[in-house]
């Protein structure tokens, strides 16, 4: 399937729906929004980063910030932190330079690797735009972390590649029906911005101490 630019979802909501599919469809379905510690620190991080239209050469290694990337057979769209095209005989031609490239998209995260898979999916994605936008194949890419500082290698082999298209199209199928998915509350909300809008553990009809009771056996 083909999509329409107007269909195209953003890049960054593999991060949100990773995290809560719930969470997802409140921002981006319904547009709703609250920045909380966490999303501020990572907004900070990626002001630093980003300085769109800035390139910078080291050597054999062309440093692109803030590229905007999209692709037609995903129906994504975002920016890229870093993409670094290394020269390489086996690489691509890029339009304006000399030589060919290899294509590697590098992100950067606020804390430290995480127990799932969102920090992968959406490097993921990002190398999948990359291949659609300039014709080539990226064999890998990079996540640096600001709480570790250093940067973890990620191989886009057939397995992460799969698990990056099936959870795009779950999306555009949520997107689709107008649909924000139902969820149980679980420790992670402490954490989410949308906590006080989202309140999954108000959705039904229970007694104040019957709350209360839940939510401090979360704590222990």
């Amino acid at each position: 399937m083909i999509y329409s630019p107007e269909d195209y979802l953003m890049l960054s909501g593999i991060q949100h729906f990773c995290f809560c599919k719930r969470q997802w469809g409140l921002i981006h379905i319904e547009q709703q929004w609250s920045d909380n510690l966490l999303t501020v620190e990572g907004d900070i991080l990626h002001k630093n980063v980003h300085d769109i239209g800035f390139d910078e050469k080291r050597g054999d290694k062309i440093v692109v910030r803030g590229m905007a990337i999209n692709s037609a057979e995903l129906g994504v769209s975002g920016v890229c932190d870093v993409v670094e095209f290394m020269r390489s005989e086996d690489g691509v031609s890029i339009f304006g330079r000399e030589g060919k490239y290899k294509v590697i998209p590098v992100e950067y995260k606020r804390g430290k690797p995480k127990e799932n898979d969102a920090d992968r999916l959406q490097l993921a994605a990002q190398a999948m735009c990359l291949e659609e936008m300039l014709c080539c194949k990226i064999e890998k890419g990079f996540l640096y972390y600001g709480e570790i500082r250093r940067r973890e290698e990620i191989v886009f082999d057939d397995e992460i590649r799969q698990k990056t298209v099936s959870m795009i199209k779950e999306m555009h199928g949520y997107f689709e029906r107008g649909y924000t998915p139902k969820t149980k509350r679980t420790k992670s909300c402490n954490a989410c911005s949308l906590k006080d809008i989202c309140l999954p553990g108000l959705q039904k009809n229970i007694s104040a101490g019957k709350y209360i009771r839940e939510r401090l056996d979360e704590t222990e």
